[in-house]
């Protein structure tokens, strides 16, 4: 194949991944956006595979088979519960495979005659401590979801001076490197201390910010396989590792704007790390908790007029997204209006919410975002709150001591009757207490999830 040619088809994937961003921004064409993007990356591999001019096609051949099987068994087993963990993983593979092909690349050009380049360089530098970095993040922020290692903010004193002084060693060493002191230790060196400096920049972070974590090192992956593509000359490379970055700094930002945080804040923040002084000044005025029967609840929801459902963490956790369909279908037959109230940052990754009820076939008109779903709460006379926590937390509106005060979230306590599905008490996974379960107009339902839309069903059937 020339390499005019190859350019060509190379030009044919990039459009099937713009393609395919642009399908992915809708959960109505999502599905179709993976598969355009699937069919662009074989035809990408399939070019660089006859470019390579038949060298080593058993080592692809046998790579591919090993990669993708995994791939293929890991997606299909993969729970829900476990996607963002699954996400963080594959985000790091992608990082870890960026420094790795930087080190392949500098052993392989240093015994040939004459320097590379300045800009080659540059590229391997900069794609071996970037790659490094989200490798290494991406493997806490998994350990951390996983709850490996403990979710809350691993402070240590003078964290901030250290991580910037090891950052600053990297860079020096990498601009060593690129200066012209070819010793391939010293990329070894650049891409150990980018993954510990990733460890170090993770482990300080709360498992509340996990979903802008995840984000953010995708964008790192994005930008270490950009930079690989100079450092490799192949187009597709650039492209797509920019599509990547910048979409995930795009999502980075939105998710931060979405709790009304600084990316700063959330980095270096620790947040989570004051959950004991949060739970003790949550306004819950003394307040105490009123619990309710399923059938008390079904009587609520079968003589609604609107009833929205708020998902949180806890449906990933109980795998009950089939059920809540199943409840919502019921109540439509009885003429009730259903919809679902989406947070952005609901769950353990960035959309995490849309993908589990798109698992359930929930008909994606019914999914109402924050700016859409709040105005709507006014007029509902069930919120039905199904594992929430944080994203309905009051004090993010009325408490000034609370740190997660003015974060926008789902004004639930607009609604006339407010029903939270939980297992206990226990406060949400940034450790806050929410007096939304202390005002009068909130019943709980305590107990597994699952079971208890279980038993709403059976008892919604009878009325």
């Amino acid at each position: 194949m020339t390499v005019n040619a190859g350019n060509l088809i190379y030009l044919v994937t990039i459009v099937t991944f713009i393609l395919a961003l642009r399908f992915l921004s809708n959960p109505a064409t999502a599905r179709r956006g993976n598969q355009i993007g699937a069919v662009g990356m074989l035809v990408a591999i399939v070019v660089t595979w006859i470019k390579t001019g038949g060298t080593s096609w058993w080592e692809l051949a046998l790579g591919m088979a090993i990669g993708g099987g995994f791939g293929a068994y890991a997606a299909r087993k993969v729970k829900m519960t476990a996607m963002p963990q699954m996400v963080a993983l594959f985000n790091g593979v992608g990082g870890g495979a960026a420094a790795l092909i930087a080190l392949g690349e500098l052993h392989r050009l240093l015994p040939e005659p004459g320097k590379p380049s300045l800009d080659i360089l540059v590229a391997i530098a900069l794609s071996g401590l970037i790659g490094a970095i989200s490798f290494a993040g991406s493997m806490i922020a998994f350990a951390k979801l996983q709850e490996l290692i403990k979710g809350r903010p691993i402070t240590y004193p003078g964290q901030k001076a250290a991580n910037l002084a090891l950052l600053g060693a990297c860079v020096a060493l990498g601009v060593v490197l690129a200066a012209g002191v070819q010793d391939q230790w010293l990329l070894w060196a650049v891409v150990a201390g980018g993954a510990v400096f990733g460890v170090l920049f993770v482990l300080p972070i709360g498992g509340a910010d996990m979903p802008v974590v995840i984000s953010l090192l995708n964008a790192f992956t994005g930008l270490a396989v950009a930079v690989g593509g100079f450092e490799l000359e192949n187009n597709v490379l650039i492209v797509s590792g920019m599509l990547v970055g910048a979409s995930g700094t795009l999502l980075t930002m939105m998710m931060g704007r979405a709790m009304n945080r600084s990316i700063a804040n959330v980095l270096f923040g620790a947040f989570g790390q004051v959950a004991e002084g949060a739970a003790l000044a949550a306004g819950t005025d003394g307040g105490t908790v009123r619990s309710a029967s399923a059938e008390d609840v079904a009587v609520m929801l079968a003589y609604a007029h609107k009833v929205v459902f708020v998902p949180g963490y806890g449906l990933a956790v109980a795998q009950a997204q089939h059920d809540v369909r199943q409840l919502a279908d019921l109540l439509e037959s009885k003429g009730v209006e259903v919809s679902y109230a989406i947070h952005p940052v609901a769950g353990r990754m960035p959309g995490h919410m849309n993908v589990l009820l798109a698992e359930a076939n929930v008909p994606y008109p019914q999914l109402k975002e924050m700016d859409d779903a709040n105005p709507e709460f006014s007029r509902t006379d069930v919120a039905l709150v199904v594992g929430a926590n944080d994203v309905v937390n009051p004090d993010a509106r009325n408490n000034h001591g609370s740190p997660i005060y003015g974060m926008p979230i789902l004004n639930v306590d607009d609604a006339q009757a407010v029903v939270v599905l939980k297992r206990s008490m226990n406060p949400g996974f940034a450790g806050i207490e929410n007096p939304l379960f202390y005002n009068p107009k909130t019943v709980m339902l305590f107990g597994d999830a699952k079971q208890s839309i279980g038993k709403l069903i059976q008892d919604v059937k009878t009325l």
